[in-house]
């Protein structure tokens, strides 16, 4: 039997992210270190109780069998109107697709539009699944690569994505607040991709994720544009507001006739969300009071590593307004030791037990200078894992 892949399984490179957690694992088993793990994606708090309590109540009422393909019509009114009230365009429930977690959302809304030898433009970095999915339809990444200073991080180059459209291009793809720079973009920059996708008349894909996780600043959705409908794909989910990473519940916001589409996809693919898991995702939205607690809590964190980092020799660092990572620049330290941040990364785990994930993770061009540390874990650990790192960079330029 011939074991070869298909072409689209061939293109696929895997979940990146978790080869640095398996290293520290193993290092962990071979060394004994206490591992700090500042690779985490996720919240590091319990799924709050009352989703919890909402959940059981719904397994004990044997609430276990298959569901609409689209979600349960009381969790896509939810969603529609939870959208509504916060962004002021009515959303209707025939608008909203449930599905099992936001990435499926994003691969549903690729493969609604994407075509092979379809233009795709990304940010550079940006969160790495985007790529792989446009890569496996076939799809052209163009990637364009983002602004960065240390005083003021990073920034869309407006004018650099506009002179990338041709006639190719499909789709632009936005995630704001931004994995793994933890960017807040402004409302102008939002405002002006906007402007470019529906004068050129493309999709832009706007991956929401992290929106309530946000410092400073001012959050403009997409969804605040009243003619949404023409050209916007809107992703978000539970499993970062509500800290229900393991819960897989995501949803797909766009115009009733590609929500329609998604859902003869779903029901070939997946079949289903799942069923209990829908019911404590309907709780979740009565408990905003609990989300604004984990924010306060996770602003603390973030103002706590970035002082820490502040002090690391060879590391510039920028305050992140949104999402639960920080984005330095090590350049210096990389040039030092003539290593990748791959190496970097690697090193840093073997020798004090701390991981972090390389920036060439997110990106081919600019993310090669930097790491990504998530401040999602408790203060004690940020300010240790921040000490040990020092203590590696000390270390390393020293000689």
């Amino acid at each position: 039997m011939d074991l070869s892949f298909s072409k689209y399984a061939e293109v696929v490179s895997g979940e990146s992210t978790l080869v640095y957690s398996d290293l520290a694992r193993n290092v962990s088993k071979e060394k004994g270190f206490r591992i700090i793990n500042f690779g985490i994606g996720q919240p590091d708090l319990p799924t709050f109780e009352p989703i919890r309590n909402e959940a059981i109540k719904a397994l004990e009422e044997g609430f276990t069998g298959y569901t609409p393909a689209a979600g349960i019509d009381e969790l896509r009114s939810k969603v529609a109107e939870h959208l509504t009230e916060r962004y002021g365009d009515r959303v209707r429930k025939e608008e909203v697709i449930i599905t099992p977690g936001a990435k499926t959302a994003l691969f549903l809304a690729f493969l609604l539009t994407v075509n092979p030898g379809d233009e795709v433009i990304i940010p550079d970095p940006s969160f790495y699944s985007y790529a792989e999915v446009v890569k496996m339809l076939g799809g052209v990444v163009k990637y364009v690569p983002m602004r960065w200073s240390e005083e003021s991080g990073f920034s869309l180059d407006i004018e650099s994505i506009e002179s990338q459209i041709t006639s190719k291009t499909r789709m632009i793809v936005f995630n704001n607040p931004h994995n793994p720079t933890g960017t807040l973009f402004s409302p102008k920059e939002v405002e002006e991709l906007v402007r470019i996708a529906r004068e050129k008349r493309v999709w832009l894909l706007s991956d929401e994720i992290y929106d309530y996780f946000v410092y400073e600043g001012q959050m403009r959705s997409v969804l605040q544009d009243s003619d949404w409908r023409s050209f916007v794909l809107y992703v978000n989910g539970f499993s970062k507001t509500f800290s229900m990473t393991g819960w897989r519940l995501g949803y797909l916001v766009a115009r009733e006739e590609m929500i329609r589409k998604a859902v003869a996809l779903a029901a070939n693919i997946y079949t289903c969300p799942t069923s209990f898991a829908q019911k404590g995702a309907l709780a979740a939205f009565q408990h905003f009071d609990l989300v604004k607690q984990m924010i306060d809590l996770f602003k603390r964190r973030r103002d706590v590593m970035f002082s820490e980092l502040k002090k690391v020799k060879g590391v510039r660092v920028s305050l992140p307004r949104g999402a639960f990572y920080m984005f330095p620049n090590i350049s210096e330290i990389l040039r030092k030791k003539g290593w990748t941040s791959k190496d970097f990364s690697v090193n840093l785990i073997q020798s004090k037990g701390v991981t972090t994930i390389p920036g060439e993770v997110f990106s081919p061009k600019v993310g090669k200078d930097f790491v990504r540390l998530s401040f999602a874990l408790d203060e004690n650990d940020i300010r240790e894992g921040v000490q040990r790192t020092k203590e590696f960079v000390d270390e390393i330029l020293s000689g």
